[in-house]
């Protein structure tokens, strides 16, 4: 009878934490509920969760009671909850000091001293573990294996929750990277100047990538050597090398992706030109530039995320950006050749010993070379944007009525 009594009783707390996490829209306040639910119903006076952070191999609290601060963060081997963390088994502690594994750092941390703790994994429903709860202190009497169960019941149901507010906080965070991202994309194709649109997108991707510097790297093919077009710190140092030397050759070699946590470890990596300009690389991440002909033109490099390694999702921004430099880049080589052909028309027109005068549609002239000015007697500023027929009148009113035959 007894035992269908507390079956009836654990039922019903999870009923009403189910009920109460259903009315929260954010993970903060989902986390909040469960954590204080929890604690009130184990009697402990406060509680906290860790999740951990893939990236960093840290635990770190998405919510804790009784502290001010922004965040803790230990090793997921680290304490009582790595030990946790780590194990996957939940566990009961009565002398939090006694125990080896026990952090006191954060006791120091937050002016707080432990007691004794309850602590659980929190696991997926696939069972993969993705951080830890703890309740510290309970006021009268000792944590219990009821205890012990009643908290992992809890977080397993309300670990279901998490899971789907961290999908939709995710889906909303792609979404306002992608936001981003386009705003940034559509800024810098409006730039004209291409040293200037390299420069800021470059600069954007260093930013959203939380990375510390950033550079693009274009081939020579006279030389066949990757030299410097947009560096940050590097604005007045030459570097050049062969295209397959180091991380930047190898990308722009095999035209792939690296990614680099440890660049010292990488053998790749040539650590000359930490030398050459008094910089110590850890992480990179460097994407090669290749043109819609599908020809390799250089590659964008990022040095030192912040906070840890670079990303997948890190690799697919800085391709994105990538792209855009490699668009950038062809228009300014349509550009310069367009530019180039001009100039070579406006040569030709200029050398020309007959009078060569040009129109547009509405009988405007819109160039007149040097052997028409003299012809005519006339300067550029009098003649350009004026009418046609201003000028060919009387003995030379033929050649407007030759004109508008053609």
């Amino acid at each position: 009878m007894a035992n269908k009594l507390e079956a009836s009783g654990r039922t019903e707390m999870l009923l009403n934490i189910s009920r109460r996490v259903a009315q929260d829209e954010s993970i903060e306040d989902i986390i909040a509920t469960i954590i204080e639910f929890t604690t009130w119903e184990l009697n402990a006076e406060r509680g906290s969760l860790f999740l951990n952070d893939s990236a960093t191999n840290e635990l770190y609290t998405r919510f804790a009671q009784g502290t001010n601060l922004r965040e803790i963060r230990i090793h997921n081997k680290s304490g009582i909850a790595g030990s946790v963390f780590q194990s996957g088994v939940g566990e009961i502690i009565h002398d939090a000091y006694s125990d080896d594994r026990f952090n006191s750092a954060v006791d120091q941390q937050t002016g707080y001293t432990t007691k004794n703790i309850l602590c659980t994994p929190v696991k997926t429903l696939n069972g993969v573990t993705i951080g830890s709860a703890e309740v510290l202190n309970k006021k009268s009497g000792r944590f219990t294996k009821k205890d012990l169960e009643l908290l992992e019941a809890m977080t397993e149901q309300a670990s279901i929750a998490l899971q789907s507010a961290q999908f939709v906080e995710q889906m909303q965070k792609s979404r306002d990277e992608e936001k981003k991202l386009l705003d940034v994309v559509s800024e810098v194709t409006a730039e004209i100047d291409l040293p200037t649109m390299l420069s800021k997108v470059m600069g954007e991707a260093t930013k959203m990538l939380n990375a510390d510097r950033s550079s693009i790297f274009l081939n020579d093919l006279k030389t066949n050597e990757l030299w410097l077009q947009i560096g940050d710190g590097l604005e007045s140092t030459q570097i050049r090398f062969p295209n397959h030397m180091g991380i930047a050759g190898t990308v722009f070699t095999s035209g792939e992706t690296i990614n680099i946590p440890h660049a010292y470890a990488d053998l790749r990596f040539n650590p000359d030109f930490d030398k050459q300009t008094g910089y110590f690389t850890r992480s990179i991440l460097c994407v090669p530039i290749i043109n819609k002909d599908r020809v390799i033109l250089g590659v964008t490099q990022v040095l030192n995320k912040r906070g840890g390694p670079f990303t997948e999702e890190d690799e697919q921004r800085l391709k994105a950006f990538t792209a855009q430099i490699s668009v950038g880049l062809e228009n300014a080589q349509l550009f310069a050749d367009v530019q180039n052909m001009k100039n070579y028309n406006d040569s030709i027109l200029q050398s020309a010993a007959s009078g060569v005068i040009t129109l547009d549609e509405d009988e405007k002239i819109i160039t007149c070379n040097e052997a028409g000015l003299r012809i005519l007697n006339i300067t550029e500023s009098e003649i350009l944007q004026k009418p046609a027929v201003d000028f060919f009148i009387g003995d030379n009113e033929w050649l407007m009525e030759r004109i508008n035959k053609v």
